[in-house]
């Protein structure tokens, strides 16, 4: 089973591309995590999400802004 760069271990779940063009890609994590259901998307316009395991969630605008929310839930 891969593992993140945590070392928290998940199942590929699926990646592809919606309908507006941008690259999603979706991983389990299991019943432990506190964000099971975690993906991340790739943006047309060089902007990027991320939904982690561990409840946090973090948004690049791929201008020079970010911005990390560590208090998300499920």
């Amino acid at each position: 089973m891969p593992s993140d760069n945590h070392g928290n271990q998940y199942s590929f779940k699926g990646s592809g591309t919606n309908s507006q063009g941008n690259h999603y890609c979706a991983r389990d994590f299991g019943p432990g995590a506190s964000n099971s259901n975690s993906y991340h998307y790739s943006n047309q316009d060089g902007s990027y999400y991320y939904s982690n395991p561990d409840g946090s969630t973090y948004y690049n605008n791929g201008q020079g802004k970010a911005w990390y929310n560590p208090l998300s839930k499920k």
